[in-house]
């Protein structure tokens, strides 16, 4: 039966399922993201990025699986079993991170960074920022509003150029190495912890919560090529998703490799994009700056198709109120304002919301791929999901900005967390509360069973 339902699985349709899921996961933050990183663990870039891939590529997978596993057509029927309301602020604030407040503003701020920044003064950056975010999300607007030839000129042709763009730079660099990676300097916190600590940058990719977002864009496009039955979709589903994902995590080492071995040549950078640009300049000259700025806006830009059109889409389907140009306008106007605040403060203001949301999607996830072993139950999900929420707000509340971190409040919430949760001061505070909840919740689900399976044995006696 198995080999049957598979047979249908070409090769030619698993690289047409893997070039989706690259192509929709693949953008600004996976750029920028990787430099940093190897410039932050220096010698431990290999450690750092082995977390990073796991945060960054392994759970984005398995986000894909438990999607096709439930069934769900999206966030809300994946969370729907913590209940209605608990599954709509879930989605909201999913979409709003994927959306104007973080992600779909730094793919603006992230081609910038990279392309235009570095040959402007300090003083003449922030108008060049509202020029260039103007005619940026005016265009993603007006793209996303028609449906013609510009997207699949995008898609195949200008994004696999600058891939090839990014390939040209690893084989020069690879050639030519600024120096050795592993002989370079480590940050204080990548010293002893650069696991961990590549484990949370990995959140900054937000690919978790993309995959999640448009899992089931993955799912129908696997019916579309006639796989209909729900094993050979998972199974499309997972054997996609690893090709997939491999590419981006093969691109992922490569940046993180550069980024180590680029402190042989430059000093830490407030964000990845300015290293890129220097390193691209090193190797490709004013002709690499230029390609550069060009192909990263394009492709930035196609990121900032897909996400304002799938907030769009999901809003106005939980509101059809609104028109879908109404949150159209919404979202490229809000984004446009949030991303002049610049790359650096989005990055650090983002991060907080993203411990916040992590740990909350994670155990979603989990929930989701081991499902059929509880049929579903909504006591699972809320007791795991409940024991998870608590040390979750505490590990957003350590992530906030300064202003935040200095309030009297924070500050005690903060010392009785730091003394009460295992794994607190890694950033995983919700980890053994999350495990916890989990056991308490299929424990209660086994036993309810094993008594109602009791009680009807009784009344048949």
């Amino acid at each position: 039966m198995i080999m049957m339902e598979t047979e249908k699985l070409t090769l030619k349709k698993t690289i047409i399922i893997a070039s989706l899921i690259f192509g929709m996961l693949f953008g600004a933050g996976n750029l920028i993201f990787p430099v940093h990183l190897g410039q932050m663990a220096g010698g431990h870039w290999l450690t750092a990025s082995s977390g990073f891939l796991i945060s960054g590529v392994l759970i984005p997978l398995m986000a894909l699986l438990a999607i096709s596993i439930t069934r769900s057509n999206g966030i809300y029927d994946l969370a729907r079993p913590n209940g209605h309301w608990y599954a709509l602020i879930f989605l909201i604030l999913v979409h709003a991170t994927l959306g104007p407040l973080f992600a779909t503003p730094r793919t603006a701020t992230v081609p910038y960074a990279i392309g235009i920044a570095p040959h402007l003064s300090a003083s003449n950056n922030p108008l060049g920022l509202l020029i260039y975010s103007a005619c940026f999300f005016g265009a993603v607007y007006f793209f996303s509003t028609r449906q013609g030839k510009i997207t699949t000129l995008i898609g195949k042709l200008l994004n696999p150029l600058f891939l090839l763009l990014l390939f040209i730079i690893f084989f020069l660099a690879f050639l030519q190495p600024m120096g050795k990676a592993t002989t370079t300097s480590i940050t204080s916190t990548y010293l002893h912890n650069a696991f961990t600590n590549g484990f949370l940058q990995g959140y900054n990719t937000m690919d978790a919560l993309a995959s999640l977002a448009f899992g089931i864009t993955v799912i129908t496009a696997i019916k579309g090529l006639g796989i209909k039955k729900q094993r050979a979709i998972s199974w499309a589903t997972a054997k996609g998703s690893i090709f997939g994902l491999a590419g981006i995590a093969i691109i992922y080492l490569a940046l993180t490799w550069l980024g180590a071995t680029s402190l042989h040549d430059y000093h830490l950078a407030a964000n990845g994009g300015t290293t890129l640009a220097q390193i691209a300049h090193r190797y490709m000259g004013t002709v690499g700056d230029a390609l550069l700025a060009t192909l990263a806006t394009i492709t930035c830009m196609t990121s900032a198709m897909g996400l304002v059109v799938a907030f769009s889409q999901d809003f106005h389907h939980r509101f059809p109120k609104i028109s879908y140009k109404a949150f159209l306008r919404f979202n490229c106007g809000l984004s446009f304002f949030i991303a002049n605040l610049g790359l650096n403060q989005i990055i650090a203001w983002s991060t907080p919301f993203l411990m916040f949301l992590y740990p909350l999607a994670i155990t979603l996830i989990i929930l989701g791929i081991t499902s059929p072993l509880f049929n579903r139950d909504p006591l699972v999900y809320r007791i795991t999901t409940g024991f998870t929420l608590i040390p979750a707000i505490f590990d957003m509340l350590n992530a906030f900005p300064e202003p935040i971190q200095s309030l009297a409040i924070t500050k005690t919430l903060l010392a009785f967390a730091q003394h009460y949760f295992p794994f607190f001061s890694l950033g995983f505070g919700w980890l053994s509360f999350g495990i916890a909840g989990m056991i308490i919740g299929l424990g209660c689900h086994f036993l309810m069973q094993r008594r109602a399976t009791a009680g009807t044995a009784a009344e048949r006696d």
